[in-house]
């Protein structure tokens, strides 16, 4: 609710002593603060750094620190509480270009602790280890754009950075066929850079780099427009194959001719980063989810398809920090109002006049 009233509500509409209650009621939500409760001396939270979902096939036990950062964020907290300052500190040295084969033994051990849930099998791969570190920075960036550091310096020049390497990938010969045999498996070149899912939320948090780099942006548009290949690959870091997660090859949506999606709550939040970057009227496919989710709005707005029973399943992990924002109730309403938010949150950022109903 305090986000609605908050981002999708017009300003003049707004009264501030309401506002100030809904901004009491999100401190004290019980899950967010349960969050904040499991944050590590270090600033970190499960030992690790990118876990969207505990795997214990990958030794997580429960989300990592870029997923509960960011999950605090959705549900309202607001940047300048202290439980994001512990963890700036730590994602602020995850930009710096220190590495662990530096010839400063202190600086190499400090650069191993950086790759947290890699560290251990970084001693003995370092092509591990510098995957694990670029992934690493890009991760660091997204959460500290998403957490309003988007005029600090070192925050934008990491985002240059990742930007020209996603640029060059995409202006190569490798972005039409990035796949290579190792193994006996099918593996992402090592040398191919395409955009991650943090690269893409950092820039969508990032309105100055997106001016300063619409070329650019548009050429990722264009990417998005292309179908992802439907063939399974592996991720070969170092020595380690890793099942793709975070890489994105092309439109993710999945969308077919009338705009159904598998994963509405991915779609959802595919389609705000999309409008955010200013590329969902660019890209055919977002086209037609946008207007399928629109077209499922009753008269006062609210998303209401049919035969809907449930809550909209999310099955990709990386909408875990995103969805859904209100736990598990008894009320039907449930079923609808994250996604009626984000609905109207799009709008607002297309441009997309809102009535809001009186209550």
């Amino acid at each position: 609710m305090y986000r609605a009233y908050t981002e999708v509500v017009p300003e003049a509409q707004r009264d501030p002593e309401r506002v100030r209650v809904l901004r009491q009621a999100v401190h004290d939500y019980k899950p967010a603060q349960a969050i904040a409760r499991k944050q590590r001396s270090t600033g970190l939270w499960g030992g690790n750094l990118l876990a969207p979902v505990a795997l214990k096939g990958l030794g997580w036990t429960e989300p990592g620190t870029v997923y509960q950062y960011r999950r605090l964020l959705e549900l309202g907290w607001p940047p300048s509480e202290r439980v994001f300052r512990n963890t700036d500190r730590f994602l602020f040295q995850l930009l710096s270009r220190i590495e662990t084969d530096d010839p400063d033994r202190a600086v190499a051990q400090r650069a191993l602790e950086l790759l947290v849930e890699f560290q251990r099998a970084a001693k003995v791969d370092p092509g591990l280890g510098r995957w694990a570190r670029r992934v690493g920075r890009e991760a660091a960036a997204c959460a500290l754009a998403r957490g309003g550091h988007s005029d600090d310096p070192r925050v934008r020049g990491t985002a240059h950075t990742i930007a020209s390497n996603i640029s060059q990938y995409l202006r190569s010969d490798l972005a039409a066929n990035p796949f290579r045999k190792a193994h006996g498996k099918t593996v992402l070149d090592p040398l191919a850079c395409p955009p991650t899912i943090f690269a893409v939320e950092m820039l969508a948090f990032l309105p100055p780099v997106q001016r300063e780099r619409a070329g650019f942006i548009e050429r990722l548009g264009n990417f998005f427009s292309s179908p992802a290949p439907r063939r399974a690959f592996f991720i070969q870091a170092g020595k380690k194959l890793f099942k793709p997660m975070f890489e994105m090859l092309g439109d993710p949506l999945r969308a077919d001719a009338q705009g159904h999606i598998p994963d509405v709550p991915f779609a959802v939040y595919w389609l705000e980063l999309l409008a955010r970057l200013g590329l969902v009227r660019q890209i055919p496919s977002a086209t037609r989810v946008l207007a399928r989710l629109y077209s499922e709005c009753d008269d006062q707005g609210i998303w209401s398809p049919k035969s809907l029973r449930a809550m909209p399943k999310a099955l990709s992990p990386l909408t875990a920090h995103y969805f859904p924002l209100e736990g598990p109730g008894k009320s039907p309403a449930q079923r609808q109002t994250d996604m009626t938010f984000r609905l109207g949150l799009i709008a607002r950022l297309l441009g997309i006049p809102v009535e809001v109903a009186q209550d």
